[in-house]
């Protein structure tokens, strides 16, 4: 039987650079996550036009996450037989066509409804782009180009919302919703024009696709990245309020913080998927979660030294992100073995662990601050990681006993 062409490419020493359908697969994903942050920048003038408040206005980022937590494991499971291609171009047309539209509305309920067509399309394309990479990656680069496909989710933080922030600054909160839609266009064209069909698995019965994914061993390490990225969103969510009481950082000096941040984040996730490939996603995931918790332990030691030196406090912070990313990939790719057949799947599960503990973690985050102070958030962070740790190697030892 031949083999896929785009395969014997992509497996090629010969060949350097990045085939062009991963690089469309990491826009794609650069655009939801774009999109998803959008209304962060425009809150305001949202409030003010619609005539709601900037409490109610935040629910659009609540709603649309949630929508996709739970939609991707439905939507995974009844799309499972379905070819890809017209699948993802189906779903970026809803989605660009629901940003286009919003420009259009003088109602906040008919707003609420257009995110929650986006959310949906994201749902149906945000897991299915790791999969079909997995799918299309050459076994020993699995890791690799499942991190490559997350950087488009951390280079949405470094380029895409400060981008979507100054369009809404020039625009209006509309424009910056015209540039999700043309993000949309943009990447509906890049996947036509270079992604491959992936290669299908054996056809399953519908109870086959969902009797892995009860196993103790996957659902175990679900709970585990909904709880790191808990601790990860705690410090995220709050930075702002944090790096003020530590170093009294003000709006210009976090706006270069978190530029930094954002690069560090992608170097981290590129690293993390090698790493993965290389030594194993337990022994990767080890790494990065260990990393992260003494990076927050390291913070925790900068308190007292309040107004802490930002020559101190920046590389532990590029440190965090760069640990957080990491993790990811490695994830990602110890679910696809565990799964087996029904790795696509595991990974839109993923996905809802990813935006629950999204959740989770601006809430626990914002009872600590309410009833700590800012200081406790690098002490909680570290705790959940270190609570992470130990599911993930629970998990695997289930798996290495033959307890999957």
């Amino acid at each position: 039987m031949d083999e896929n062409p785009t395969l014997q490419k992509a497996a090629s020493p010969l060949r350097r650079s990045l085939p062009g359908w991963l690089i469309a697969l990491t826009l794609t994903t650069f655009t939801f996550s774009t999109d998803d942050y959008l209304v962060a920048g425009v809150l305001p003038g949202i409030a003010d036009d619609l005539d709601v408040s900037e409490a109610a206005v935040g629910q659009l980022v609540t709603v649309f996450s949630l929508v996709l937590a739970l939609a991707a494991p439905v939507a995974s499971v009844l799309t499972a037989t379905w070819p890809r291609r017209p699948l993802f171009t189906v779903a970026l047309a809803v989605f660009a066509a629901a940003n286009f539209a919003m420009p259009l509305v003088a109602s906040f309920p008919v707003l609420m409804t257009l995110r929650v067509a986006a959310a949906l399309a994201a749902a149906i394309v945000v897991p299915g782009a790791l999969g079909a990479a997995a799918a299309l990656a050459p076994p020993e680069r699995q890791g690799r180009y499942m991190g490559t496909v997350f950087a488009g989710l951390t280079t949405s933080l470094l380029l895409g919302v400060p981008l979507g922030t100054w369009v809404g600054a020039v625009a209006g909160w509309q424009g910056a919703f015209v540039l999700g839609g043309l993000l949309g266009v943009a990447s509906l064209a890049a996947l036509y024009a270079t992604l491959p069909e992936p290669p299908r698995g054996e056809a399953l019965r519908l109870a086959d696709r969902l009797t892995p994914l009860a196993r103790p061993a996957l659902l175990v390490g679900l709970a585990a990245t909904a709880v790191a990225v808990l601790g990860n969103l705690m410090v995220v969510t709050y930075l702002a309020v944090y790096l003020r009481d530590l170093a009294g950082v003000g709006p210009t000096g976090l706006g270069v913080i978190f530029v930094l941040a954002g690069a560090a984040g992608i170097a981290g996730s590129q690293l993390g998927g090698p790493a993965a490939d290389r030594w194993g996603a337990e022994r990767a995931l080890l790494m990065g979660c260990g990393a992260f918790a003494l990076v927050m332990l390291g913070l925790v030691a900068c308190w007292p030294l309040r107004p802490a030196p930002l020559v101190l406090v920046v590389p532990l912070l590029l440190l965090w992100s760069a640990a957080a990313w990491w993790i990811p990939p490695a994830a990602s790719a110890r679910l696809l073995r565990l799964a087996g057949p029904a790795g696509a799947q595991a990974l839109a599960l993923n996905s809802s662990a990813v935006y629950l503990g999204v959740a989770a973690g601006g809430a626990v985050g914002g009872v600590l601050l309410d009833v700590y102070g800012s200081g406790a958030l690098p002490a909680g962070a570290a705790a959940a990681q270190l609570v992470a740790l130990a599911l993930f190697g629970l998990a695997s030892r289930r798996a290495t006993q033959g307890k999957p």
